[in-house]
């Protein structure tokens, strides 16, 4: 079956998610020394380029998303790259939890620009000059695009995670079908499954990038 993998997996015929999204924590040890080691300045360095490049166009308020912004960056960059282990389950190929993720921040985001920038927010529905026979249609228009954004946000980061996951396994189980008939076919099929890994790596943390820059160019329309 070839989506076995993103079945929800259980213990004792309870279902183990909790533990498998609070697992990645372990790996982002929080530094308690004066000198830290390699691997936590690294990760510091990492964290406070990041940091600096997206919210480098916020305001004052903007900036007071920054350590919600950074943990999400993290958790779906770290769940991503675990998802890519043998035998793992990556939560992120879940349409619910990035669903779930998506709509508390643009719903944050859109009541933070009706509270603070109410005028702004309402003018976004109608652009100016704006023909009078056209409101109508422009107003649902624009409602529709705004709902559209989380759901954009969620099946984007789904859709990416899902077909490389399915990707690498149709030509992992083409490699091992191959072996026994042609092996120097299964030879080249092999080496395009070590570039699709290494693609998928990359793609593992652009798109968390990309979901994380996405929220923050809401927020930043919204403050």
């Amino acid at each position: 079956n070839l989506f076995a993998s993103f079945a929800t997996p259980t213990m004792v015929g309870l279902p183990i998610v909790i533990l498998i999204i609070m697992f990645p924590n372990i790996l982002l040890p929080s530094p308690n020394r004066l000198i830290n080691n390699r691997l936590i300045s690294i990760q510091q360095w990492l964290v406070q380029l990041t940091s600096k490049q997206m919210m480098a166009i916020h305001n004052s308020k903007g900036q007071t998303w920054t350590l919600m912004l950074m943990s999400l960056i993290l958790f779906i960059g770290s769940t991503n790259l675990l998802g890519l282990l043998p035998h793992s389950f990556t939560p992120t190929t879940q349409l619910s939890m990035n669903l779930g993720m998506a709509i508390p921040l643009w719903a944050g985001t859109v009541f933070m620009g009706f509270r603070h920038k109410t005028k702004a927010a309402l003018a976004h529905f109608l652009p100016q000059g704006t023909p009078i026979f056209l409101i109508p249609m422009l107003v649902i228009i624009e409602t529709i695009s705004l709902f559209i954004q989380p759901v954009a946000l969620a099946v984007r980061l789904t859709a990416n995670i899902t077909a490389g996951h399915l990707l690498m396994h149709l030509i992992g189980g083409a490699t091992l079908a191959l072996m026994s008939i042609s092996p120097s076919t299964a030879l080249i099929t092999f080496i395009i499954l070590i570039l699709l890994t290494i693609l998928e790596f990359a793609v593992a943390m652009i798109q968390a990038y990309v979901f994380t820059l996405l929220v923050s160019l809401y927020l930043h329309d919204n403050t």
